[in-house]
């Protein structure tokens, strides 16, 4: 019996629309992490990107457990001495609400280019509106 080992051309990509209203960042973010790569396709193939694009809506109306909110810090550094900048996730949240999203997902995802093309199928809005009607998202459950 042989390993069957997806191509890129035999992937075909749907989309998919979630709604992050009362959901917690972090097990929101598994599963979208999981359609990004493929994993619920019976071709996942590791190394080729087999992943539906999905976009996420209400992503300002997501939740933190426990204690997260304020004590919770998202770091980033310009590579100069001193330059550590972090940000708490409630001011984040205030701020850019797609951010919290985009790094939750990140992180779940490989740190290789092909991470970064999977990261590249993830669309987040702060609002319940999105322009991706076109392509007409199913929704998905989490």
């Amino acid at each position: 019996m042989k390993t069957y080992s997806a191509k890129e051309s035999d992937v075909q990509r749907a989309w998919h629309v979630v709604d992050l209203k009362g959901q917690t960042v972090g097990r929101a973010a598994t599963k979208i992490a999981t359609v990004l790569r493929g994993k619920h396709k019976p071709i996942y193939t590791p190394h080729v990107d087999c992943g539906d694009f999905v976009v996420c809506i209400n992503a300002d109306k997501v939740e933190f457990s426990g204690n997260k909110m304020r004590d919770k810090l998202y770091n980033r550094h310009s590579g100069y001495p001193g330059g550590l900048a972090s940000i708490r996730a409630e001011e984040l949240l205030d701020r850019a609400p797609e951010k919290v999203i985009t790094y939750a997902v990140q992180g779940m995802l490989p740190g290789s280019k092909l991470g970064r093309s999977m990261l590249d199928k993830l669309k987040v809005y702060a609002g319940d509106e999105h322009p991706h009607q076109a392509q007409k998202p199913e929704p998905m459950e989490l």
